[in-house]
């Protein structure tokens, strides 16, 4: 089947939603499928839609319904459409949902946040990530904690740098953030928290092999979302053997586990803190919060997530 993948974001972007629909059409294409990928849905034919985005993507969802009207529609629901936009531009979100043959979700609590009579169109599909090219090896100078992510409200992307300004001074934490800020405030923000927290260190967007760099010498990620429909990061840290310390909210407890022990208070300063310090002086603590995440890769392997997706496309063909 020739596939259209569309993704609000361009050829250039290092977003999520590109990197997600870049897997996804290598996976699909190991499934035999020619896939093409837009920004937006130019009209040319095509066997089935693949939209990452119901709100983002509603132009390029309806235009292709009401060309195609028997043919498969499958929009992919981000975290933003499932605990933002639904509510905020209902006409769109919930249109698309309305118009999918078929919607796909990141973790499977998805169903209890959207309306019912939706629920029964959703089919998990975890993200996956390859594993590291070599063994990690923390600094032994340092407890370096990475921070993966563009600097956004939606992140609480300072909550990190927040939590060890006022460690005692013997502690070794040091955050590492890596990603693009999302406008000129969340750039004054880093700089001026860097001027004056000299634990903080903000690297701006960087290519994943920097990325996974990064994973590779640090001893934590800490995942401080508000809101998530499955992040990305969680499954390469878990890949890569990084634990994980991580805000206490629907879209992260499908993928960790609901008796993980690295949760705390979403916009918690004082919470993470605790845990960033209890994990810096408690090798037993970091040990169990690796072995739980352990238990959890087999989820997000490349094999997993392309079977995922044969299931979606066999059952909307």
């Amino acid at each position: 089947m020739n596939i259209i993948l569309v993704t609000p974001a361009k050829k250039q972007s290092r977003a999520g939603n590109r990197t997600t629909a870049v897997r996804w059409a290598r996976l699909l294409r190991q499934l035999g499928h020619p896939v093409r990928i837009q920004f937006s849905w130019d009209g040319a034919p095509a066997d089935v839609m693949v939209a990452l985005h119901a709100w983002r993507s509603a132009d390029s969802i309806a235009r292709f319904r009401a060309r195609f009207p028997t043919r498969p529609l499958i929009v992919a629901l981000t975290g933003t459409d499932i605990y933002s936009f639904q509510h905020t531009h209902p006409e769109e979100t919930l249109r698309s949902m309305a118009l999918a043959d078929a919607m796909t979700c990141l973790h499977d609590l998805v169903h209890e946040a959207i309306p019912r009579e939706y629920a029964a169109k959703l089919h998990v599909v975890y993200q996956s990530a390859p594993p590291l090219s070599r063994p990690r090896v923390p600094s032994k100078r340092t407890f370096d904690v990475c921070v993966i992510g563009h600097l956004r409200e939606e992140k609480d992307s300072l909550r990190t740098a927040y939590a060890v300004r006022d460690v005692p001074r013997k502690s070794r934490l040091r955050v590492i953030h890596l990603g693009m800020a999302h406008n000129q405030q969340w750039a004054g923000d880093a700089n001026a928290e860097m001027a004056a927290n000299p634990r903080y260190f903000w690297r701006g967007e960087v290519p994943g092999w920097q990325v996974r760099q990064v994973y590779g010498k640090s001893h934590l990620m800490v995942l401080s979302s508000i809101m998530e429909g499955g992040a990305n990061v969680i499954s390469e840290a878990v890949v890569a053997g990084l634990p994980v310390i991580a805000s206490e909210i629907h879209g992260t407890v499908n993928l960790l586990g609901a008796e993980y022990p690295g949760y705390y208070p979403a916009k918690d300063t004082e919470g993470l803190r605790a845990q960033l310090l209890r994990a810096e002086n408690d090798p037993g603590f970091v040990a169990d919060l690796a072995d739980h995440c352990a238990a959890r890769a087999g989820l997000f392997t490349p094999e997993a997530e392309r079977e995922a997706w044969r299931r979606v496309l066999g059952g909307v063909t």
